[in-house]
C-alpha cells in the first residue's frame, strides 16, 4: 500500500514542476535575416566563386509575413467522421499564430508544432484533394495512414468561410514519418512517396493542358537546379528529357528521398532526420549550413522554405529568380526552431540483448566511434569526397577517404566537397539509408554486394533505373554475416 505521505509528496513535486513550466519564458529573438550573421552562415561551394548570395536583409524584411490560419487534420478514405467537411465549411477562418499571447516556454513550443503542421501552398504540387478522396489512389501510390485515420503530410485549411482548401508543403509534408503500426514520427524521416505521387500528377495534369504545353513548364522549372558553371553538369540534361522520361524519374524516387530544394529529380537527397537536430552543428548532407544557435536554424528554415529561389551564385542568377510571396515571420521561425528542439524518437521495441552487446564490441573493435562518436554517435565534422581540395588544419573536417558517389556534393547548388558524418541515433526508424537513399535497410548498407557494378540499389537506382552499386563506406562489409547481424542488433537499440 503507497503511504498517504508519499502520495502528497509527489502531488508536491508534480506541482511545483507545473508552476515552474508555467513561468514567464524569457524570449530573446534573434533577428533572423541579418546580414553579419548570414556571411558566415555557409561553407562556400566547392566552386568557390559561384557560393551563393542571398537576399538583402531590407528585400527579405519586404516580404509579407505568412499568415498562419487554423487547419484541420485531413482523413483516408472511409475513415473521415460523419458531417466533417460540412462541418468544416460553416467554420469561421482564425489566425492560429497570435505571439501576443506566448509566454511560456511550453507555450512557444505548442505554437511551433503549429508552424510545422501550417500549409506553405494550396496548389497542388504531390496530390489533390480528389486523391486523397481515392482509395486506388492510397494503394497506387503506398501512401501512409495514421492509426487514427488522417494523414499527417497534407491539412484542411479555411482562409474563407465556406471554402475548405487542401494545403501541404508545409515542413511536415517531408518531415513526418508514418511507422507500421501507424504510429506517427513529427520530425522523423519522412516516408511519404511525395516524388512518385508528384510523377502521376503531372501525368494527369498533361492529359487536361496537353503534353507538349505541360513539358515546356517542366523543362523551365528544371533550369533552375542547373549548374551553368559546370561544363558537364547532369542536372542539364532534365531540360532535354521527354515527359515520359522525366515522370520515370519522378516515379524512380522512393519515400525518404525527395528533390528538395535546390537539388533535382536526378540527384535527390535522402530526407533528414530532425529529431535531435539541436546538437547538430552542420546542417544539409553537405554541411552548407553552420549550426551554432538558434538563429541560424531559423535562418537555415528561412532559406529552404521561402528565399532559396531569389538566390545568385556569383554573377548567375536563378532561371525563375524572384523573391517568395510569403515569408516565416521571425516570431514564427522562433517558435518552430523551439519545436524541433523539443522532438524526441518514438520508443525503441529493440532491446539491448546478447546479440547487441556483441555488436557494440564489434562497434568499438572497428573503431565505429572515431566518426560516429557516443553519446551523440557523431562526431559533428565533415568528409571532403576524393579529388576535393580541402584547408588543412581544420578541426571539423577528417581527412578520410570513404569512397561514396560525389555528384551530390560536387554537381548541386548545396555542393561544398564535403559529406557530413550523419547520426546513427534512430536508425531503428528511419531509412531508406545514404546521403541518397540508395540502401533501402541496415541490412542492404551493410551487404557486401553492394560494392559489385551489377548490384541493383533497393533504395533510390539512379533517375534512368539503370544506376549500379552503392559505392563507399566500405566499414563493416568484412564481417561474417552472423557478425553483421549483431553490429546491426546493436545500431536498432541507439
Amino acid at each position: 500500500m503507497i503511504s498517504p505521505r508519499l502520495t502528497s509528496s509527489v502531488a508536491l513535486v508534480e506541482a511545483v514542476a507545473l508552476a515552474l513550466a508555467a513561468v514567464a519564458f524569457a524570449v530573446d529573438i534573434p533577428r533572423t535575416w541579418e546580414k553579419a550573421a548570414l556571411d558566415t552562415l555557409e561553407l562556400p561551394l566547392a566552386n568557390r566563386e559561384f557560393s551563393p548570395i542571398h537576399i538583402d536583409e531590407t528585400a527579405y524584411y519586404r516580404i509579407p509575413e505568412r499568415v498562419i490560419y487554423k487547419s484541420y487534420p485531413v482523413y483516408a478514405p472511409g475513415r473521415e467522421p460523419a458531417g466533417y467537411m460540412e462541418r468544416l465549411k460553416t467554420v469561421e477562418p482564425e489566425v492560429a499564430f497570435d505571439p501576443s499571447v506566448l509566454s511560456t516556454q511550453q507555450q512557444w513550443v505548442s505554437a511551433g508544432e503549429i508552424v510545422f503542421n501550417a500549409p506553405t501552398s494550396f496548389h497542388p504540387l504531390f496530390f489533390t484533394a480528389q486523391d486523397l478522396q481515392d482509395p486506388t489512389f492510397f494503394k497506387k501510390t503506398g501512401m501512409p495512414v495514421a492509426k487514427d485515420g488522417t494523414i499527417p503530410f497534407a491539412r484542411w485549411v479555411v482562409r474563407r468561410k465556406g471554402v475548405v482548401e487542401l494545403g501541404s508543403m508545409g515542413c511536415a509534408t517531408c518531415h513526418t514519418r508514418v511507422l507500421k503500426d501507424g504510429t506517427v514520427v513529427p520530425g522523423g524521416q519522412g516516408n511519404n512517396p511525395n516524388d512518385y505521387e508528384g510523377a502521376l500528377l503531372l501525368q494527369a495534369l498533361a492529359k487536361v493542358i496537353g503534353s507538349e504545353k505541360m513539358l515546356e513548364q517542366v523543362h523551365r522549372f528544371a533550369r533552375e537546379f542547373e549548374l551553368p558553371w559546370l561544363p558537364d553538369d547532369l542536372n542539364r540534361l532534365a531540360g532535354s528529357m521527354s515527359l515520359d522520361q522525366l515522370i520515370g524519374a519522378g516515379e524512380a524516387i522512393p519515400p525518404g528521398v525527395t528533390a528538395r530544394a535546390n537539388t533535382s529529380i536526378l540527384l535527390p537527397p535522402q530526407i533528414p532526420d530532425l529529431i535531435g537536430i539541436r546538437e547538430r552543428r552542420f546542417l544539409d548532407h553537405t554541411g552548407l549550413v553552420r549550426h551554432r544557435n538558434i538563429g541560424d536554424l531559423m535562418r537555415y528554415v528561412s532559406l529552404a522554405q521561402d528565399v532559396f529561389s531569389a538566390d545568385r551564385y556569383g554573377s548567375v542568377t536563378n532561371v525563375n529568380s524572384a523573391p517568395p510571396g510569403a515569408r516565416y515571420s521571425d516570431n514564427q521561425l522562433y517558435a518552430l526552431a523551439l519545436y524541433l528542439y523539443s522532438l524526441r524518437p518514438p520508443p525503441n521495441p529493440n532491446h539491448f540483448d546478447a546479440s547487441a552487446a556483441r555488436g557494440r564490441l564489434l562497434f568499438e573493435k572497428l573503431e565505429c566511434a572515431r566518426c560516429h562518436t557516443p553519446p551523440l554517435y557523431t562526431n559533428n565534422k565533415l568528409v571532403p569526397v576524393e579529388g576535393f581540395e580541402f584547408p588543412a588544419g581544420r578541426a571539423d573536417i577528417v581527412s578520410a577517404q570513404i569512397g561514396l558517389d560525389p555528384r551530390y556534393t560536387l554537381d548541386t547548388h548545396k555542393g561544398t566537397g564535403y559529406y557530413k558524418v550523419p547520426s546513427l541515433k534512430g536508425v531503428w526508424y528511419r531509412g531508406p539509408f545514404g546521403h541518397n537513399g540508395s540502401a533501402a535497410t541496415l541490412e542492404d548498407w551493410f551487404d557486401p554486394a553492394r560494392l559489385d557494378s551489377g548490384y541493383v540499389p533497393t533504395g533510390f537506382k539512379g533517375y534512368d533505373g539503370k544506376t549500379r552499386s552503392i559505392p563507399g563506406h566500405p566499414f563493416g562489409l568484412q564481417l561474417s554475416p552472423s557478425e553483421r547481424e549483431d553490429l546491426i542488433a546493436f545500431l536498432k537499440t541507439l
